[in-house]
């Protein structure tokens, strides 16, 4: 196990747009006897409700959201460079019937209770608030649906509260 320090928000630096857009991150729920990383590159961290928040997107399709659905906590692990590879497995393949952490190469780790990937370099354990699952009916653009919903695989957004923040 890595050593971590908890992070004070106040000292934060993080730029969303790099961490998930470009370096991705592992989306992990479940519990200690079946948890699941699941890549992610659709997210962000704010305030909302006067709570420091994150939101990630999660398909309906995908295994880590039936997990996202039946527990109240998830992490979002950012991972060193040298992990591109078990980010790229872990956005390819599905946990349902697979151990993507073996598969992967990762180790799985539980703070609060709260499964994360012992490799991430900066993590957030975060407690749901609210789940808006998206429709095409929201859509004020036209051409989000046809871009990215051609397959009416839709997403789900998520909402959490930031619990606490660890970092190497």
């Amino acid at each position: 196990m890595h050593t971590f320090q908890p992070m004070p928000t106040d000292v934060l630096e993080f730029n969303p747009f790099t961490k998930f857009g470009k370096e991705w991150a592992l989306v992990t729920a479940g519990t200690k006897e079946k948890a699941n990383p699941m890549t992610v590159s659709w997210g962000g961290v704010g305030v909302i409700w006067g709570k420091n928040a994150a939101c990630i997107f999660i398909r309906d399709s995908r295994y880590t959201k039936e997990l996202l659905d039946k527990n109240d906590f998830f992490s979002i692990s950012f991972l060193p460079s040298q992990y591109r590879e078990a980010l790229a497995y872990c956005g390819s393949f599905s946990g349902r019937d697979n151990n993507k952490f073996e598969k992967a190469g990762l180790t799985p780790a539980f703070r609060h209770g709260i499964p994360y990937v012992d490799e991430g370099n900066f993590i957030l354990l975060c407690q749901k608030m609210a789940a808006v699952r998206l429709t095409e009916d929201l859509f004020l653009t036209p051409d989000i649906k046809k871009k990215w919903y051609a397959d009416g695989d839709m997403h789900t957004m998520y909402i959490a509260e930031i619990i606490d923040i660890l970092a190497r």
